[in-house]
């Protein structure tokens, strides 16, 4: 999935303000959007009327001597996706996308969120809200927040570094950044706000896990110890660090399978904050939640972590937190002195390298969801040519074909199902009121991942029925080329991602071309879809044996077409002809390109042959799962799909013929 981290920050001060700059939002009719310049204002009817939610909020904010209030757009653990229970910035201003920030005065309200969401904001906002497509919102708030105000937030929804920065900000302006520990915005939404989720939390099968929660603790106890400054506790803020630590899963977040959650543990206790009344007597067994000993985990409340924090940190002791994923909330609880600070924890980081059980799940859910994806693009070269689909039931379509697979649970993030100048926007995802048919004479960018019981994952692809132009081949092949020279490479080990990530983009820039999104993330097993640390921007972590990256360069011209290559690959030892420690990449994603769009005139010798090894590796991995299942018409497909290429393409062979041989192979006879 095209990855740029606003959902893990949505405050940042400048939300539209892209690495590489921002596509183009689509222009609507006036049915579709506000107009408040007119007389009465025309609002949509797809815009919320948020006057008694503003004037209630605005009674709260008068309550405590505010001048502004900030509403961000995440939860306490700073998690990419929200669940509804955490979507404040999405009720009091009715606009319902993934990134934004609200900001409410006594006078005014305005919202800012990036190029994807103008239209989309214009559509359901009202007229009391401004919309602010440049500037940032401290300059703002320094406009209309008098001197020696009052700004209030919540301080579970702000970073540490968002803190630090607004607060820097507004105190060298004589404005006071004020923390308020009940949500403004949750006393106004009132017995309308959707419930706390309560799904039963389990353990994984022991099938499924790399090692025991028992051996988890070790590690990281041992990691306490080997520390110069000799933390005594490590606290867990992100819902993922937790999961994975106790072999835990739930539902509380969309496509993640977290539950609300915080952990403290020592060398001699283990405190999971959580709602105990969600854990079976078999997963409080699995636990030793009955014992106090230093390997039994003590239940507490998820609402005390607050009060048993600062009770801690009261003592003669040390903490050790990743910054990245721990709010303002918790931080100010424990003082500098006895704090121990990494960008990210221990367990987040440990967590990265899949140890040797971990990798072969991960491998074995690529193979059953390329099944899937392959189920799905046989589908659509037979149906697209009628006209009868569009990308939301396209969507719908894949979701389902993933959900037949074993061990599914469920899509790892919204498809972007883009047909046409739709794939010019790098995040676009249809809906069922606002989507596009697919046509053979456009090109169509899916990108889809499922969670599995296994493993997670993330693959996007590019296709083209019809003919298409020569520069829609150029931009496709050089995109490839990008994928391929990055997935080739052989690199020192601890090299940071950012230091290669340029060979993903050098033939798109050695014609003048380039792409406005990160290169790649990091994948869990049946975890984030985007699973940080790893990854190649400059705030991840050096590249080791053991972890997963995604590789995606990608190519928008704007109105027109998107390109969009995405694998998953697995960090390797590299062999090399000298000594040395060198690393590589193993693609497992396990789906062919588009033989359509390739112009095998741009690529190399050493380009086809890489291209060709991974049509052999997916025709050995994925081609006897098909045929075990006796699905043929996907085998023949197959076939055709990954011939060799060669510097003058094969004639390739009708789809009958191809089909008739693979019947052929499954019963067993020759050809």
């Amino acid at each position: 999935m095209a990855w740029a981290r606003w959902g893990c920050c949505p405050w940042l001060v400048l939300l539209c303000a892209c690495t590489w700059g921002c596509p183009k939002a689509a222009n609507l009719t006036r049915e579709d959007v506000r107009n408040c310049s007119t007389s009465p204002p025309y609002i949509p009817v797809t815009a919320v009327n948020t006057t008694e939610r503003l004037t209630a909020l605005r009674q709260q904010i008068q309550m405590l001597n505010l001048s502004a209030y900030i509403i961000p757009d995440t939860d306490a653990h700073m998690s990419e996706y929200i669940g509804d229970h955490d979507k404040r910035r999405a009720w009091i201003t009715g606009f319902t996308g993934s990134a934004g920030t609200a900001v409410v005065t006594m006078g005014k309200a305005a919202l800012w969120t990036d190029s994807r969401y103008w239209t989309q904001a214009e559509r359901q906002m009202d007229c009391n809200w401004e919309l602010h497509r440049e500037g940032n919102i401290v300059t703002w708030l320094l406009t209309e927040v008098p001197v020696g105000g009052l700004v209030g937030f919540d301080p579970f929804l702000f970073s540490i570094d968002s803190w630090e920065s607004y607060n820097a900000d507004l105190q060298a302006s004589d404005r006071q950044l004020v923390s308020i520990a009940d949500n403004l915005v949750d006393l106004v939404w009132g017995s309308e706000r959707p419930a706390v989720p309560s799904q039963p939390i389990y353990a994984l099968q022991e099938a499924f896990i790399g090692s025991t929660w028992q051996d988890k603790v070790s590690g990281i106890r041992s990691q306490m110890q080997q520390r110069r400054e000799a933390p005594t506790a490590v606290l867990l803020s992100a819902l993922d660090e937790t999961a994975w630590l106790f072999n835990l899963r739930s539902s509380d977040i969309p496509y993640n399978p977290f539950f609300y959650s915080y952990t403290l543990f020592t060398d001699s206790f283990i405190r999971l904050f959580v709602n105990k009344s969600r854990l079976s007597s078999e997963t409080l067994q699995y636990l030793n939640a009955d014992c106090t000993l230093h390997m039994c985990v003590q239940l507490e409340d998820y609402s005390q972590v607050r009060d048993s924090i600062k009770a801690y940190a009261s003592g003669d002791v040390r903490i050790w937190i990743g910054t990245s994923y721990t709010t303002y909330g918790i931080y100010e609880l424990i003082p500098k002195e006895k704090l121990v600070e990494d960008t990210y924890s221990p367990v987040m980081v440990t967590k990265a390298v899949k140890n040797s059980k971990e990798q072969a799940l991960l491998r074995a859910s690529h193979v059953r969801d390329a099944v899937a994806v392959i189920r799905y693009l046989v589908w659509l070269e037979k149906n697209v040519p009628s006209g009868a689909v569009d990308e939301f039931s396209g969507a719908e379509l894949l979701d389902k074909f993933r959900g037949e697979e074993e061990f599914s649970s469920g899509p790892s993030f919204e498809t972007i199902s883009a047909s046409g100048l739709n794939a010019a926007l790098a995040h676009y995802s249809p809906t069922k009121e606002l989507h596009r048919k697919l046509s053979s004479d456009e090109m169509y960018l899916v990108d889809s991942g499922g969670q599995y019981w296994d493993g997670t994952t993330d693959i996007t692809r590019t296709v083209h029925w019809g003919t298409p132009s020569a520069f829609q081949k150029e931009a496709y092949t050089r995109v490839l080329i990008g994928n391929i020279d990055l997935s080739r490479l052989v690199f020192p080990a601890a090299t940071s991602g950012r230091m290669v990530e340029a060979f993903a983009r050098k033939a798109l820039w050695d014609v003048g071309l380039n792409y406005y999104h990160g290169t790649g993330h990091g994948i869990g097993n049946f975890l984030c879809v985007h699973e940080w640390p790893v990854g190649f921007q400059s705030s991840n972590i050096a590249m080791a044996k053991g972890m997963f990256t995604s590789i995606e360069p990608g190519y928008y011209q704007d109105g027109e077409f998107g390109v969009r290559i995405e694998d998953i690959a697995l960090v390797v030892e590299a062999e090399t002809k000298y000594p040395g420690t060198y690393l590589a990449f193993e693609v497992v994603s396990l789906v062919p390109y588009d033989r359509n769009l390739i112009d095998v005139s741009l690529l190399s010798p050493e380009q086809l042959q890489y291209v060709n090894r991974y049509y052999q590796t997916i025709r050995e991995k994925v081609g006897p799962e098909l045929q075990r299942r006796q699905l043929l018409e996907e085998f023949a497909w197959l076939q055709q799909h990954t011939e060799p290429l060669s510097a003058r393409a094969p004639r390739a062979a009708s789809l009958v013929s191809l089909l008739a041989v693979s019947v052929l192979a499954i019963l067993g006879w020759s050809a």
